[in-house]
């Protein structure tokens, strides 16, 4: 289950970096980037609990500040390679066939460079350096899908990231807009996804109880270190 959800979770890193004219590795224990990843990415991701500090500090670039690593199943301690820990997470799973919450607006798939603009805008809050993250070419990718939300008076409600794979839909990037209820966004994100599949992902702090709500579950803990 979890580990279906770290490879998910891996594959839209990987999407996201190729999206810039990155190219990351899947290792046997961990997917590395030899060069910097874009903001708010890892530039390792571990994808098994015997995976070491070396399987995703060879792989990567340190010549300055701020590499990060992903450790999927918060079994690494960083601290003597010089990274302190960033953030601590909870991966979520939600059973495939369960009921979906009613979804209300009209919510769809992002399909032209300008929806893409005005959602990444949303997601940021507003920052224009932050919103160029979102590149178009995610909007070609085929296992990438951008949900995007709006009420009956045009207003955008939210938006979230969908990404597929064999054996689960990830979904992260999960943003509302102008004080919409968290439950309407995930309600109406959950309702582009396969309900043959499980959806998986990971949040943390205030974003989690939403998720929780929305029949997700826990389904263990992970942690992002930061070096320097």
């Amino acid at each position: 289950m979890i580990d279906d959800a770290i490879h998910n979770n891996a594959e839209w890193c990987q999407a996201m970096c190729a999206a810039h004219g990155i190219s990351g590795t899947f290792g046997p224990r961990a997917w590395t980037s030899p060069r910097r990843t874009p903001l708010y990415y890892p530039d390792a991701v571990t994808l098994t609990q015997d995976a070491t500090a070396g399987d995703v500090l060879a792989g990567i670039d340190r010549t300055a500040p701020g590499a990060s690593v992903k450790d999927s199943h918060a079994r690494l301690d960083l601290t003597a390679e010089g990274f302190r820990l960033l953030f601590e997470a909870d991966w979520i799973h939600r059973p495939a066939g369960l009921p979906l919450p009613p979804a209300e607006g009209d919510w769809r798939s992002v399909t032209t460079v300008r929806e893409l603009a005005d959602w990444a805008l949303a997601w940021s809050g507003g920052d224009p350096e932050e919103a160029a993250l979102f590149r178009p070419g995610l909007l070609d990718h085929p296992a990438t899908t951008l949900v995007v939300g709006h009420g009956p008076d045009g207003r955008l409600l939210g938006g979230a990231v969908l990404s597929a794979s064999t054996a689960v839909t990830g979904v992260s990037n999960l943003f509302t807009a102008d004080g919409t209820d968290p439950a309407r966004v995930w309600a109406g994100c959950l309702a582009l996804t396969d309900p043959a599949k499980p959806v998986a992902g990971y949040e943390s702090g205030d974003d989690l109880p939403p998720a929780l709500a929305a029949g997700f579950e826990r389904t263990g803990p992970l942690r992002v270190w930061l070096d320097g």
